[in-house]
């Protein structure tokens, strides 16, 4: 059956780093583009990067640019996500999704399978 597992996350302090990683399985990786979004409490999922199926391109929230990096490994059936700079406003937990048709979208409701999630926390 189609899985994602998100792993990474945990308790980091302001200025500091974490990297996500989404594996995988059950779908032919590479015919999907992914995609990271987060939710913080009492808030609505939001997007934050997308990767196309290739890895050639890639896409950010304005709050992120410059700060998070996404990438992929088809060979392994994963997608990574770098934050650096953390930011207290960053905690949430992160998703990663995949997306059969759309490379880059910024709507949850294109993308076709989604794994549990992963607890960001940033302590100021």
């Amino acid at each position: 059956q189609v899985q994602l597992v998100e792993s990474g996350g945990g308790l980091v302090q302001a200025g500091g780093s974490l990297r996500l990683s989404c594996a995988a399985s059950g779908f032919t990786f590479s015919n999907y583009a992914m995609g990271w979004f987060r939710q913080a409490p009492g808030k609505e999922r939001e997007f934050v990067a997308a990767i196309s199926w290739s890895g050639g391109s890639t896409y950010y929230a304005d709050s992120v640019k410059g700060r998070f990096t996404v990438s992929r490994d088809n060979a392994k059936s994963t997608v990574d996500l770098q934050m650096n700079s953390l930011k207290p406003e960053d905690t949430a937990v992160y998703y990663c999704a995949a997306d059969r048709y759309y490379s880059g979208s910024y709507s949850p409701t294109t993308y076709n399978y989604w794994g549990q999630g992963t607890q960001v926390t940033v302590s100021s």
